[in-house]
């Protein structure tokens, strides 16, 4: 029984799950995108997406936890130096996973997982969104209302 058991085991111990994880994050960070197995890109977003988040704000204890994890200081400092900042105003969802059909070889599920930010031919045609949260309370809205039905009122008595 799978009772409470959370994320995939990928068919591998502790000590070789976590260093490749660590390995295809490095190769992620790195090339902004890679190829691998739908079920190795779902754990691969489990495992990035919060050291991405961490490198937002860089601090020394950031930058140690990220480093506990990925166990390469080149990558460590590409994530710190030139991902943070152009993902800093996104609040989660830094990747993105493409399914690419079966592999030739052993019919598995292939996938391509990428940076969202870094992708140019998704994001050409699209307008930076606004960053402003509108509350669920009414406000502009609310007090804008009534003014238009009593505009469309007067116009119905004419």
């Amino acid at each position: 029984m799978r009772h409470g058991k959370k994320f995939n085991h990928l068919g591998r111990q502790t000590a070789h799950r976590k260093s490749m994880l660590a390995n295809m994050a490095c190769s992620l960070i790195e090339h902004k995108r890679i190829n691998t197995t739908v079920a190795k890109a779902k754990a691969l977003k489990q495992f990035v997406e919060p050291m991405i988040t961490k490198s937002k704000t860089d601090t020394t204890h950031n930058r140690r936890i990220v480093m506990a994890k990925l166990r390469q200081t080149e990558v460590v400092a590409e994530l710190f130096r030139d991902v943070a900042p152009k993902i800093g105003d996104r609040p989660g969802g830094y990747t993105r996973i493409i399914k690419l059909g079966n592999r030739l070889g052993d019919n598995a599920d292939m996938a391509m997982i990428e940076l969202v930010d870094y992708n140019e031919i998704y994001n050409a045609d699209k307008a930076p969104k606004k960053t402003t949260r509108r509350s669920r309370r009414g406000g502009s809205k609310a007090a804008a209302a009534p003014a238009t039905e009593s505009k469309a009122s007067n116009e119905e008595e004419e």
